[in-house]
Order: C-alpha cells, then sequence, then structure tokens
C-alpha cells in the first residue's frame, strides 16, 4: 500500500462575499507535494478570487487556509514564506534588467545572501533564461515575459506554487514551453494553477477541481474526468448495411444512430469487456465478414473534455 504524499495545502470552508454576494461559497481543497492540480471554470467563476485567497493576497471572511502546517489567518508571514504567487497579470518591473528584478524578489522573500547566486542561477535555468539575464524585461516577448513572471514565483524554492491563468494570452509555442515548464515543476513542488483551458487539464495535471457560481462542483483525476457520463461506442462504416434492427440485435448494443446510409455510430453499455473478441465491436465485424456488410472502417468513439465539462456544468445546474 503506497504511502500518501504530504499535505502541502489545506483550504477548509472558505467564504468570500462582496457586500451581500457570496462570490466564493464554502470551497475546500487539499494540494499534495508533487502533484500538480487544476483549478477548471468559465471566466468569472471565482478561480482567481479563490487562488488570492490561497496566496493570502485576499482575506476569507471564514474559512481555513492552512500552508505546510501554518495557518494563513494566524501566521501569514510562516505561511507565505512557503509560496510562490504568479498572479494572472505578472508583477513585472518592466524597466528593470531580469537579473536585477529576479535578485530584487529573491531579497523579498529572505533568501540567504549566502545562497542568493545559486537559487538565482538554478531558477534562470529552470525557466529558460539563462541567455535573459541583462535583458530589459520590457524588451521580451510576453512568453519570456511569462517566465520571469515564474521566476519570481519560485525564486525562493517555495513548497507550494500557485499561478493564475500562467499561459492566457500566448502564442501555441510558448504555451507548449510554459505548461512543459510547469508540469516539471510539479515533480519537485506542489502546483496549483487555474485555467479555462480544457487542453491545460488534460497536458499537465494530476487532478482536477471545477468551480462553479463560486462553488466547487467536481474534484477528480484528470483521466477520471475525460470518463464522466461517458458512455463507449464506436463509429462504423458499413457499404453494403444490414437493417438497424440487425445491428440493435448485436450482444451488447444499447444504442444504433444512423449518420448516413453507410455510416453508424453504436453505443455499448459501459460494462462490457474491451478488446477481448466478445465485445460488441469484435462481433459486428465477425457479423460483417459472415453476411457481406463490406466493413471499411470502426472508429472507437472518444470523450471531447469539453463535452465531457458541459456536462459536468450542465448536470451542477439540475441539481441546483
Amino acid at each position: 500500500m503506497s504511502v500518501a504524499a504530504p499535505l502541502t495545502l489545506s483550504a477548509r470552508n472558505l467564504i468570500r462575499r462582496s457586500g451581500r454576494h457570496e462570490i466564493i461559497r464554502d470551497i475546500s481543497l487539499e494540494l499534495r507535494h508533487g502533484e500538480v492540480l487544476g483549478l477548471l471554470g468559465h471566466n468569472g467563476a471565482g478561480k482567481s478570487t479563490t487562488m488570492q485567497m490561497l496566496a493570502g493576497a485576499l482575506s476569507p471572511q471564514s474559512g481555513q487556509i492552512i500552508i505546510c502546517g501554518h495557518d494563513m489567518i494566524c501566521k501569514p508571514e510562516l505561511a507565505k514564506a512557503h509560496i510562490g504567487f504568479l498572479p494572472e497579470t505578472p508583477p513585472l518591473y518592466r524597466e528593470m534588467r531580469v537579473d536585477d528584478f529576479l535578485l530584487f524578489a529573491a531579497k523579498l522573500h529572505r533568501v540567504l545572501p549566502t545562497q542568493i547566486t545559486h537559487y538565482l542561477s538554478e531558477t534562470k535555468r529552470r525557466c529558460g533564461l539563462q541567455n535573459s539575464g541583462n535583458k530589459i524585461i520590457g524588451t521580451l516577448s510576453k512568453g519570456y515575459q511569462q517566465r520571469v513572471g515564474i521566476a519570481q514565483a519560485i525564486i525562493h524554492q517555495p513548497e507550494v506554487i500557485i499561478l493564475d491563468e500562467p499561459t492566457v494570452g500566448l502564442d501555441p509555442s510558448q504555451i507548449r514551453d510554459i505548461r512543459a515548464l510547469i508540469r516539471e515543476l510539479g515533480d519537485t513542488h506542489s502546483v496549483i494553477l487555474s485555467t479555462h483551458l480544457l487542453s491545460e487539464v488534460a497536458s499537465i495535471c494530476d487532478r482536477v477541481e471545477i468551480i462553479h457560481h463560486g462553488r466547487l462542483i467536481y474534484s477528480d483525476s484528470s483521466e477520471q474526468m475525460q470518463q464522466y457520463g461517458y458512455q463507449p461506442g464506436f463509429i462504423v462504416t458499413l457499404l453494403a448495411p444490414p437493417t438497424l434492427a440487425e445491428l440493435q440485435a448485436i450482444e451488447g448494443v444499447q444504442q444504433v444512430e444512423p449518420l448516413s446510409d453507410t455510416q453508424f455510430r453504436i453505443l455499448y453499455a459501459a460494462n462490457t469487456p474491451p478488446s477481448t473478441g466478445s465485445d460488441p465491436g469484435s462481433k459486428l465485424l465477425e457479423l460483417a465478414a459472415q453476411h457481406g456488410w463490406q466493413a471499411k472502417q470502426l472508429v472507437p468513439l472518444q470523450a471531447r473534455l469539453e463535452d465531457v465539462f458541459m456536462q459536468i456544468t450542465q448536470d451542477e445546474e439540475e441539481r441546483v
């Protein structure tokens, strides 16, 4: 039996109000060492407010936040010392050189003078900034400015890294590079990031929390999320197809939907054994060979994250 990684962040029953309106409603979540957690939701769902509370930039009206054993309310300096935070808009001094800015950030985080040179070198290596130390931040591309933003968040080697929309506004190449960096950070730190990009979840997150109208409505691994509400099936092309009744009669088949005269979407039970020779796909191909249905293509259905996300939020709307 594997031992769970140490808990680095624990939030319990967080509530944040604006006037009489609850922006964040009773949110609880946990983060463990070596884990990348994605906080997913539509724009305006409450992601940034939650991230700012976890980072200590906003105080909840009620609830508790524990960072590496330190209470954010009772011992904020001790708790924040274990956090690296990148807001949605990176807190950069555009007129400073990269090295000067990172040294400034290191001193703010109280890195010991004997460690600063090593920390600066290591941080620049991890963020791909080795050749950018003497460059003015304002002259860098947006992707490299984002790297500097992440660098200031990790210069003191914090246990918990909080990234609010870390790839927003970047081009595809820059997004790929930043995601690779975040995934690397997740191997040795705890990372929580907010995003409205479903591809972000699939590529770098171990777990997913979905926030909707200020409430957490879903929590599971990214793999399990992709299977939410998913019914297995396939699309098959039959040049000489039988009747729909004959396709429906195949053992395990639950639904047959004609897409054209020769193409059909076929759904079957989720507990049907896969690829054992007894699943509906194998049976259909066997029958097609016997009866001359001329099967040309059989493509398994795959759940799209966009459809899964919409299904989860729609199910929540129906419950409320």
